[in-house]
């Protein structure tokens, strides 16, 4: 006798890895943290991450990520920028750039890779076409600013300070750089595919392979 049903879904170990791999990268962008004078908001890679996992995951697993990084952060780990953990840091000026990444990773896979199970494990494609190159330079620039939706007004909140600092204090001077974060999330999972097409077997890929039939012809 079957103990199993036969409609059973497998779980999903290579999802579970990868949100746990991001998770951590996430992590060690938080340390990777520049100062920036007469802000409280520093310069970090989190960011970097949190697109790269939206554009690689989608929008469940990626949000499973951040949700996780932010769990462990929550717990007191030192796992935000600056090695700090804990509630207070939430409760702190660069809080709401912290909940924006629960908000850009899924909204960066969610315009990325449609509604998707698992992009992981559907060669790329979204509803069976090649991967987008423009779709996915919007997608990280709807992830970008969905960060700053978040964090400016947090920022303000919390600070007291005007609408025009705070732009000044937690917006414009990250402008430049985070473009190129964005720019690089986008690069990177297309130098990353081979990876992913070594990890599991061909079922990722930044550009579908050509058919047989396409091959032949």
């Amino acid at each position: 006798m079957n103990m199993f049903r036969q409609d059973e879904k497998p779980i999903p170990i290579a999802e579970m890895v990868f949100a746990s791999l991001f998770a951590a990268l996430i992590a060690v962008g938080a340390y990777i943290s520049v100062p920036i004078p007469g802000s409280p908001v520093p310069i970090v890679l989190q960011n970097l991450f949190v697109l790269l996992a939206g554009l690689t995951l989608g929008w469940r697993w990626s949000a499973a990520a951040v949700g996780l990084y932010l769990f462990v952060g929550l717990l007191g780990l030192p796992v935000f920028s600056g090695g700090s953990g804990g509630i207070a840091h939430f409760l702190g000026p660069t809080g709401g750039y912290l909940v924006g990444f629960l908000v850009a990773a899924p909204l960066t896979g969610l315009i990325a890779n449609g509604n998707r199970r698992d992009p992981l494990h559907d060669n790329g494609t979204v509803r069976g076409t090649r991967r987008s190159l423009l779709r996915d330079i919007v997608a990280v620039v709807a992830g970008t600013a969905a960060v700053y939706a978040v964090g400016i007004p947090w920022l303000k909140a919390v600070t007291a300070l005007s609408w025009t600092r705070a732009a000044a204090a937690g917006l414009i001077p990250f402008i430049a750089g985070d473009l190129l974060k964005a720019a690089a999330a986008v690069a990177a999972l297309r130098l990353l595919s081979p990876a992913f097409r070594y990890a599991f077997g061909g079922r990722y890929a930044a550009e579908p392979p050509e058919s047989t039939e396409n091959r032949a012809g």
